[in-house]
Order: C-alpha cells, then structure tokens, then sequence
C-alpha cells in the first residue's frame, strides 16, 4: 500500500473511517492501561480523530503522526485550535492545548519521537495496514516505544474475501503473533 492512498483518500474527503464521536472502547478500556495522568498518549495514523480530545481531557499530553497534513489541519481547525507550526526531523508539527500531531511517515519516527509515551492508543493504525505491512509496523511501534508501554489496541476480524480492506481484518492470533515476544496480550473484549 502507497502513502498515495491515503494522502488522495483524504483529498477527495472519502474518509469513511473517521468515527464522529469517541471510540466506546477507548471510553471503556483506556483505564486498564493505568497511564499516569500527564503521561503522553501515542496515537498512530490519528487522523483527526476525536478520540485525542478525549485523551486530553482525561490530563494525557497526546502525541498523533499523521501522514496527511489536510487530516492534521482539520483536526485543529474543526476543534477551534489555531496551532504552532513548526518542523522537526522528517516531521512537520502541528502543536496546540497538549495536542501534538507530527504530519509525516510513520516509520520515520525513532525513540526520541516517542521518549515521554506512557501508552498507545491504535484504534485505526493496525487495521489500515495490509497483511505484509501489519508485521513492519508492529517491530517498528515495538522498538520505538520506551520499554513496557501499553496499547490498547483495536481491531476487527472477519473473513477477509468479503471486502478488500481497509480496513483489513486482524485476527487475535495474528495480534499474538505480532506481540507476545515483547508482550503479554490480553484480549479485553469481542464482539
């Protein structure tokens, strides 16, 4: 999957992944993480998901990469913030009220990007990718994030042949293969 895809998705305003209220999982899961309040919360591939305000108003710094500018400036302009712009590495910053969002390629993030993370928060990382990018991404999260972070990670499984994604289906053994040499998984809900 090209970088393409997603920058023209967002050109042509077909972002049918974006949920227009807070995730009912995040709302119900967050705490089982037991992020310190202040601790940053990493969101991955955010968009301009509404789910960062929600973070923010629970005392969590929240740290977004994006590779769409036009989701990063929506996310802003659509909540009323007028954010400092400035650029940092490979990374255009969008910084406003505790919110960060670096525009850019996720996989040019390093440990100093992610330093302060206290825990993630993958509602649409993981399940945007197909299958032979979900194992890059996943080694890549893991060796950037500060040792014993939590996720909270979720995802959808169904039998992939009745729709090409994305989203993409992750199956729980797939979410287990990916994780369990660096962490324990623990399956919190299913639908």
């Amino acid at each position: 999957m090209k970088k393409d895809f997603w920058l023209e998705r967002w050109e042509r305003e077909e972002t049918g992944f974006h949920q227009g209220e807070v995730n009912p999982y995040l709302r119900q899961h967050w705490q089982k993480l037991h992020p310190a309040h202040g601790s940053v919360a990493f969101v991955p591939l955010c968009g301009k998901s509404h789910d960062m305000l929600w973070l923010c108003g629970r005392g969590h710094r929240v740290l977004g990469v994006e590779l769409s500018a036009i989701a990063a400036q929506a996310f802003f302009e659509e909540n009323g913030y007028t954010p400092h712009r400035s650029t940092s590495r490979k990374f255009e910053r969008y910084e406003a009220d505790g919110i960060c969002i670096l525009c850019g390629d996720f996989f040019d993030l390093c440990r100093d990007d992610l330093a302060d993370v206290g825990a993630v928060y993958d509602r649409a990382a993981l399940i945007a990718l197909p299958p032979e990018m979900r194992e890059r991404y996943a080694r890549h999260l893991i060796h950037i994030l500060p040792p014993a972070t939590k996720i909270l990670l979720i995802t959808l499984d169904y039998p992939q042949a009745e729709m090409p994604g994305p989203p993409f289906a992750v199956s729980p053994g797939e979410v287990e293969a990916l994780y369990r040499e660096h962490a324990g998984v623990h399956l919190l809900a299913q639908m």
